[in-house]
């Protein structure tokens, strides 16, 4: 049996990301949905790049990020998703590399360009997401680098990549590699949105497949159809083990064995960007997880790695996530 090497294996959207600010009016006038992830064809991406003002580039995509702020604790970790051979291929290949994740995917010689995501960020702090999936969504069962997977003591899963079948058959694919392996699978469901289009799929995959499921509060109530938080958790402590909830500035609140654990937030002097929370939340929670930790600490690690985010435009840890944690007390 492959020995383990990786603390999380991530799969998901492999996406260069390029963030603007720019107002309410500026999402009015282009017909965008605030807070939430808009799926956009490539000539819709190409305008609102060219719209986009001041903007920054950088690899993305939510598992991606996940798996860079795993990496920021000192933790080791691989990813797999699907770009085009072109320059924002390389460019997202060299970023994961430099960042000490490996990414050694075969990329896509033919059909569309590389995924992208122009995100605008409003004064609240509020991201707009609108998302070319290109290359990302052609990954396929094939692209599942068994080894890899094998070799990782939890796979994440990126339930964006859910936008088409073959995606889907490809999740599947990896979490059957990963529980044969002895391994754990999570999954986190991304966007409400995106559960909207994928409810059955995810609850079944969440019965069948899931050992760990990330979601927010705006995502939990929409996978269970109901405006009732606490009837939401009920049912999805009927269906998954272990389960982490984030609920913005309230905190999180976490299922396992026994009576479900909240813990706060960590505190925030200056709310700029809250693109890549949630997504290094979860990089802080497998961490602990993966190391051993209760549960309250892995939560708490999610919850400084969101804080030192939200700090500062952009998905991904600017400060080392390990040096915060070690400040906070925490070794793993």
């Amino acid at each position: 049996m492959t020995a383990v090497v990786y603390d999380v294996v991530g799969l998901g959207n492999a996406i260069v990301d390029v963030i603007s600010a720019q107002d309410d009016a500026f999402l009015e006038t282009w017909g965008i949905n605030k807070d939430a992830m808009n799926l956009i064809e490539e000539d819709r991406a190409d305008a609102l790049t060219e719209a986009s003002v001041n903007a920054v580039e950088t690899s993305g995509g939510s598992g991606a990020n996940t798996i860079a702020g795993i990496a920021s604790f000192g933790g080791k970790a691989a990813y797999i998703g699907k770009v085009a051979d072109d320059r924002l291929g390389k460019v997202f290949k060299a970023d994961m590399e430099n960042g000490g994740v490996p990414f050694e995917t075969e990329p896509l010689t033919e059909g569309p360009a590389t995924a992208r995501s122009i995100i605008f960020v409003t004064p609240d702090g509020k991201r707009s997401m609108n998302t070319f999936l290109g290359a990302s969504v052609e990954f396929a069962p094939s692209d599942v680098d068994r080894e890899m997977v094998e070799a990782g003591s939890i796979l994440y899963l990126e339930g964006y990549l859910f936008d088409k079948q073959i995606a889907k058959s490809a999740f599947v694919h990896a979490a059957e590699i990963a529980h044969a392996a002895g391994r754990k699978v999570s999954l986190t469901l991304s966007d409400s949105f995106c559960v909207d289009r994928h409810r059955d799929s995810f609850r079944q995959l969440i019965r069948t497949q899931v050992d760990i499921l990330f979601a927010n509060e705006e995502e939990l109530l929409s996978l269970y159809e109901t405006r009732d938080f606490d009837a939401a958790l009920e049912q999805l402590r009927a269906e998954t083990g272990l389960a982490a909830v984030t609920r913005g500035e309230k905190g999180s609140v976490v299922i396992g064995d026994g009576d479900p654990i909240e813990v706060p937030a960590e505190p925030v002097s200056e709310v700029v960007d809250t693109t890549g929370a949630g997504d290094q939340y979860a990089a802080g929670f497998l961490f602990g997880v993966a190391r051993g930790l209760p549960l309250a600490t892995c939560a708490k690690l999610g919850h400084i790695a969101a804080a030192e985010v939200i700090s500062h435009y952009g998905p991904r840890p600017e400060v080392s996530l390990g040096s915060l944690a070690a400040k906070a007390g925490i070794e793993a």
